[in-house]
């Protein structure tokens, strides 16, 4: 069976894509992907991963998990969404590491399906936007507790991409810019699903819904029905150009407000991270899913 582990990051899906999935559920079992309800493992997968921490994954762990998600405990392909898989927001940055609990909790998740195909996808955000984000959801009194005097410049994901592959150098994984996701949101979940790349799916816009105006909207969809058969690299532009002219930008600007960080440090941030996106997109045997 394959595995799929869809980690997060913390704000950045917010469980759209699975939701988007879960609404295409006929069609994805129909070629054996099986995409259940997150409410039913959630508190399951977290109890399971405190317990191992503790006394070891039981042996039975995964028949547990399968007969408790999956309605004939079987499928070919399982899509797992959860943000926490790797931690609590203050675990996704605390110390000035992402995701310092990665490893050990992969490790955990790959003996419960030590038999199965494990795969990791994943969406990467802007430091710059991403640390002030997850601080926001912690108790932490200062960024700089936070991140325990760290400075936000040495944030790497491409860090914790390293950590990751030195682990478990066999798992596949596919990451995608959390920016990119409104004109790849159709891909990433073809590939997630396992869908062929040019498969019908329902929802392919919905994320547009959320950062397009409505009269956008409207003018976009009634473009598309009056355009049908266009490529994915057409549908993209299409797409960046209605963007371009409907953005509603009260949906996608993004106040920053940390005391200490000026323009030029968060300028600097967002330089680094497109270098560390284009370390990412060089990287043997990692997928990066752009536009």
């Amino acid at each position: 069976m394959q595995v799929v582990l869809h980690a997060g990051a913390h704000m950045t899906d917010e469980n759209r894509l699975v939701k988007c999935l879960a609404a295409n559920r006929d069609r994805l079992e129909q070629i054996g992907t099986n995409v259940p309800d997150p409410a039913s493992y959630h508190k399951l997968i977290r109890d399971t991963l405190h317990a191992a921490r503790k006394g070891g994954v039981a042996p039975d762990a995964r028949e547990v998990l399968l007969d408790a998600i999956v309605e004939d405990g079987s499928a070919d392909r399982l899509v797992l969404s959860n943000e926490g898989f790797f931690g609590t927001p203050k675990m996704a940055a605390s110390g000035g590491v992402l995701y310092s609990a990665a490893e050990e909790r992969l490790g955990t998740l790959h003996q419960i399906f030590r038999h199965d195909d494990v795969e990791l996808f994943m969406a990467i955000r802007n430091p710059a936007t991403f640390l002030p984000a997850v601080f926001q959801k912690t108790r932490v009194d200062t960024m700089a507790d936070f991140l325990d005097g760290t400075d936000p410049t040495e944030v790497r994901w491409s860090n914790l991409v390293t950590r990751m592959k030195s682990a478990f150098p066999d798992m596949p994984i596919t990451l995608w810019c959390n920016e990119d996701t409104p004109l790849i949101w159709a891909e990433i979940l073809r590939e997630m699903g396992g869908l062929d790349p040019a498969a019908p799916i329902e929802q392919e816009f919905a994320l547009l819904s959320e950062i397009m105006t409505e009269a956008g909207m409207k003018r976009f969809m009634n473009y598309m029905d009056a355009h049908p058969g266009m490529t994915e690299t057409q549908k993209r532009r299409v797409i960046a150009a209605f963007l371009d002219k409907f953005a509603d930008e009260s949906a996608i600007e993004e106040e920053l407000d940390v005391p200490g960080w000026s323009d030029d440090l968060i300028a600097r941030l967002s330089e680094i991270y497109d270098e560390d996106v284009d370390a990412l997109q060089r990287w043997p045997g990692l997928t990066m899913i752009g536009p």
